[in-house]
């Protein structure tokens, strides 16, 4: 039977009757994995056979569902490609073949049923998670697991299995499965997917020491949670790119974003113009060289960005002018960025609707959210605190939450790309480490 929440997001918000799933049967799936897919009709071969290589007690739970997707105005190629694998997956649907992958597709791309020139990988997420939601209502199982990947990303053959484990060990709400470029590229290519994920290890290392609760990469293909989480935030937005920062910041405010920690999803490092964010993007970017691309936010944004966290959960019962004043004491620029986001209105507004620490403190973490943060960081940068070259800056974080990388150079890091693979390689283990 379906909870109260679930029953009213798919009565309010899920649109089901316009692009109907294809599948087989559906008895005993408490599982679905969902698939956006453009035009990776060879990428989801690799992706959809790394699935298969899970146990078959986990395959036989797990419904597969793909969303070949396009926009009105996409090109002839990407229809073309599109319209042989909803062929290719139909075949596959249609032959009732239950091993190795129970699989299912929804067509958001023939004639009719594509997305507007104006929607993209958001609104094909959401359509695949909606599906999931409603294939789960069917399962008499108490836990239902909504798992995220992309066409283009592999993953281990415990996969399932771990995610599940995890789950049922930790109570959990939401997660974020660890993850791994794949390097085997092209040499410029490896150093760009090199560079990008030291990025993303440097800001989620730097935003643990620094306390924050959305101390997690913002991955597509690593987002998991509960049916129940999934229609408590509404489910996924329909952002053309970013759709997942959002996404786990609102599961993240909601119920917590934990990590499993134990399986691992490999993400293709292939440069794409096909999202505005993301790694194809800042691969395209790399290989352009149209600016420098070991700069990272300076460490002292993250030190600042402690300090004030710190302060307003130890001073939850503080009077916002004077918690303001205090937070001028840490650093000018904080308060003036306070300052000019109605921090004095708003506090006072969490204050008079929390009665205990605790309640103040989820309030707070609601308003200073993910996007907040970076809001911040970036106004430091842009006023006494700019972006720092990256090894440097990895090396100070590293230091702070004592790590280090035995007989690294750091100084000529730059223009060694082993020495930068080691060092990604630490940083991979250590954000894999338990806080």
């Amino acid at each position: 039977m379906m909870t109260d929440r679930v029953s009213a997001y798919l009565a309010k918000r899920a649109d089901l009757a316009e692009r109907p799933l294809v599948s087989g049967a559906l008895e005993g799936v408490d599982q679905a994995v969902v698939i956006p897919v453009l035009a990776e009709k060879g990428y989801l071969r690799h992706t959809l056979e790394s699935l298969a290589a899970n146990p078959a007690p986990d395959l036989e739970r797990t419904i597969v569902i793909c969303v070949v997707n396009n926009r009105t105005d996409a090109g002839a190629a990407q229809v073309a490609e599109n319209l042989d694998t909803l062929t290719t997956l139909d075949a596959l649907v249609r032959s009732n073949e239950r091993a190795p992958l129970r699989l299912a597709y929804v067509d958001a791309a023939s004639a009719g049923h594509e997305l507007s020139a104006k929607e993209g990988v958001g609104l094909a997420r959401k359509i695949g998670m909606d599906w999931a939601l409603h294939v789960l209502d069917g399962s008499p199982k108490r836990l239902r697991i909504i798992l995220s990947l992309d066409a283009d990303t592999r993953v281990k053959p415990n996969y399932l299995a771990a995610v599940r484990n995890h789950f049922e060990t930790h109570d959990a709400w939401a997660a974020v499965v660890d993850y791994a470029h794949p390097l085997d590229g092209p040499p410029d290519h490896a150093a760009a997917i090199v560079c990008y994920e030291l990025y993303l290890r440097y800001h989620e290392l730097a935003l643990r020491y620094a306390g924050s609760p959305y101390a997690y990469a913002a991955i597509g293909s690593t987002m998991v949670c509960r049916d129940e989480a999934y229609a408590a935030v509404g489910g996924m937005n329909r952002r053309q790119g970013g759709e997942d920062f959002y996404f786990l910041q609102q599961l993240a405010k909601t119920g917590g974003v934990t990590r499993i920690r134990n399986t691992t999803v490999c993400p293709s490092g292939r440069p794409s113009e096909r999202a505005p964010l993301g790694t194809g993007q800042r691969v395209l970017r790399y290989l352009s060289g149209t600016q420098d691309e070991y700069q990272l936010y300076n460490p002292e944004c993250y030190r600042i960005l402690k300090s004030w966290l710190a302060l307003a959960c130890e001073r939850w019962d503080s009077h916002a002018k004077d918690l303001l004043a205090e937070a001028g004491e840490v650093n000018e620029e904080l308060r003036r960025f306070l300052r000019d986001n109605q921090f004095v209105e708003v506090w006072e507004r969490l204050r008079k609707h929390s009665k205990t620490a605790e309640q103040m403190r989820q309030q707070f973490h609601g308003w200073f959210d993910g996007f907040r943060t970076l809001k911040m960081i970036h106004h430091l940068r842009d006023n006494g605190y700019p972006q720092q070259e990256m090894f440097s800056a990895i090396a100070t974080v590293l230091g702070w939450l004592g790590g280090s990388v035995d007989g690294i150079a750091w100084d000529e890091l730059r223009h060694n790309t082993a020495e930068q693979r080691r060092l990604l390689e630490c940083l991979r283990t250590t954000c894999a480490s338990p806080t």
